[in-house]
């Protein structure tokens, strides 16, 4: 008889079974109204991925906003004490009826916030003031006050108690991303000098506060995660933050393996139950998406928020100007696809820490799967683009069947959403057809309901 495979096999962490080792990841888009409310085209997209016959776990939400003014980008989703939670409850039913578990990711982009209406001094609130020409449209971030940070706290705390009503089975909590609490993690981002920076002990407390708070909220019996960067390769992808500060080579790295090891073994201290780990910091980083520099997505984008800063004009104009092979081998720095490649972080994490771990990014192949939950490196597996562009993957894999067209880590579904509908866009693997690739992008926002 034969064995059955790894990642085929159930899972269990706290009192949440997932049928299979493998979950989709957080993949966010339009798929909101301009307040943040949860539109039903949110509801029609997860179900597509839940769907028995696709054999997934579980899904982990795209990252929802908790604060009511940042907009994460425009159209993407919010979980405040002014947006209703009846939305929400309706997505986790129907990605329950599929037998498929549901963890929702709640965050904040903080300073990084990428689009606006009009330009909006709160996107720009951070853990410090700093010039950031990659990420965020502010030209300068601004420091945020203690009552605000305590405030930030709230907000994370309102939207977990929010998560469990709405009857998710877990919610989780991003301090990767180069999201808010990436943003106080940092020491390149962090130059604080009161209780929240100057030491990594300090820099750790927003995160601290949240974790508390979030636990508070949703109870000793919910299932609580938090998505960690392993490391942060601030140098990756190529960028000017101002000012320089020392020590130089703590601020060009970001922390490493060692300290985020730390912050690890802080949280399973405060009962949190997984950690979800990546690597890189900001979104998007070609470590945490690992593929060909997405040179085209990256002057859509830009493109679409010229408008809101100088700094925004600038990079631009930048992007346009630049030709693709200059771009590629410039700011495309440290943009390849590498098979796996935060599976060695997530191992480090299991063993010192012994607590169930997620690994993220470049997972595409059965084997690499496979050899990384056979290994012990990890418990689960979080995938996102791949299963976007095949979301029967594990299904295949289960009758040993490869994806006809596999995801080409071409990054332009990360990159074209702030613009465009979330979906796959290389047209390579449509074989050239726009008629074909709209077909496959309206799909998975029609109601697919029986």
């Amino acid at each position: 008889m034969e064995k059955k495979p790894c990642f085929l096999k159930p899972f269990r962490i706290k009192n949440v079974e997932f049928r299979s080792r493998i979950l989709r990841s957080s993949l966010g888009g339009r798929m909101a109204y301009y307040d943040g409310t949860i539109s039903p085209v949110f509801k029609n997209f997860e179900r597509q991925f839940a769907k028995a016959e696709n054999l997934l776990g579980g899904i982990i939400s795209a990252t929802i906003d908790v604060d009511e003014k940042r907009c994460s980008p425009l159209e993407y989703p919010k979980l405040t004490k002014n947006t209703p939670v009846g939305p929400l409850r309706e997505v986790v039913a129907k990605v329950h009826d599929e037998g498929c578990r549901y963890i929702v990711q709640i965050g904040d982009p903080g300073g990084h916030t990428q689009t606006s209406i009009l330009p909006d001094a709160a996107d720009g609130k951070s853990a410090s003031a700093f010039f950031d020409f990659y990420y965020g449209y502010r030209t300068k971030t601004s420091e945020m006050s203690v009552s605000e940070i305590h405030a930030e706290v709230d907000k994370f705390a309102a939207a977990a108690a929010r998560v469990r009503q709405a009857g998710a089975d877990g919610v989780e909590v991003t301090a990767s991303k180069g999201y808010i609490i990436h943003q106080f993690l940092n020491p390149a981002t962090n130059r604080r000098t009161d209780e929240y920076g100057g030491s990594v002990e300090k820099r750790f407390r927003l995160l601290k506060e949240v974790v508390a708070a979030v636990r508070d909220a949703v109870g000793q019996d919910f299932l609580f995660g938090v998505r960690l960067s392993a490391a942060d390769y601030n140098y990756l992808p190529i960028n000017v933050r101002l000012p320089f500060a020392w020590p130089w080579t703590e601020r060009f790295r970001g922390n490493t393996l060692r300290t985020n090891l730390q912050y690890g073994a802080w949280l399973k201290e405060r009962h949190v139950d997984y950690l979800h780990i990546d690597s890189g910091f900001g979104f998007i980083n070609p470590k945490g998406s690992p593929g060909e520099y997405p040179i085209e997505g990256l002057r859509r984008f830009s493109n679409s928020v010229r408008h809101l800063s100088g700094k925004a004009k600038f990079r631009a104009w930048l992007l346009n100007t630049l030709p693709d092979w200059l771009a590629r081998a410039t700011l495309g720095i440290g943009w390849k696809y590498v098979p796996a490649p935060n599976a060695s972080f997530a191992q480090a994490f299991r063993q010192k820490l012994e607590m169930p771990i997620i690994c993220n990014g470049g997972f595409q192949e059965r084997e690499d799967m496979e050899g990384a939950l056979a290994s012990g490196a990890c418990d689960l597996i979080a995938i996102g683009r791949p299963l976007l562009a095949n979301p029967d993957l594990i299904a295949r894999f289960a009758r040993n069947e490869k994806p006809e067209k596999p995801c080409t880590f071409c990054s332009r579904c990360c990159t074209y959403t702030t613009v465009l509908p979330l979906g796959c866009y290389d047209l390579s693997r449509f074989g050239g057809s726009n008629d074909a690739m709209e077909a496959q992008i309206l799909r998975y926002s029609a109601d697919s309901s029986p």
